[in-house]
């Protein structure tokens, strides 16, 4: 699985610096087993969804590898929107987290993305 993130959704200095994290991970219900790999992506256009959405994908995009298992986010990454509408931008498909597994791929795609856009500024 892939669990996403974003940083930087909030201006400063009167622009915008978003940075997207997708780390691939084997995960079991309650962790992470192991890391294949995290691809980055970083934009300076304004948080809209069109554009988180064009972000993540190339996050993902640029992971060594392509994923198998499903691209998970938490709800409020894709404003609340339906996973079914997100999931149109994804392949192989995507969800909200469910398990603590996913939750931690999550986070750890956060911390990976708050750290990557510390480095750009």
């Amino acid at each position: 699985m892939v669990g996403v993130d974003i940083s930087g959704r909030h201006e400063e200095d009167g622009e915008y610096r978003m940075v997207a994290a997708a780390v691939h991970a084997r995960v079991d219900s309650a962790r992470i087993r192991s890391v294949e790999g995290i691809g980055f992506a970083a934009a300076r256009e304004g948080p809209t969804l069109d554009a988180t959405l064009r972000l993540v994908a190339t996050a993902v995009g640029n992971l060594p590898e392509p994923p198998s298992g499903p691209i998970v986010a938490e709800h409020g990454e894709f404003y609340e929107e339906p996973a079914e509408r997100v999931g149109l931008s994804f392949r192989p498909e995507f969800k909200y987290v469910e398990s603590i597994g996913e939750r931690e791929t999550v986070q750890a795609a956060h911390h990976a993305a708050y750290a990557a856009r510390d480095l750009l500024l």
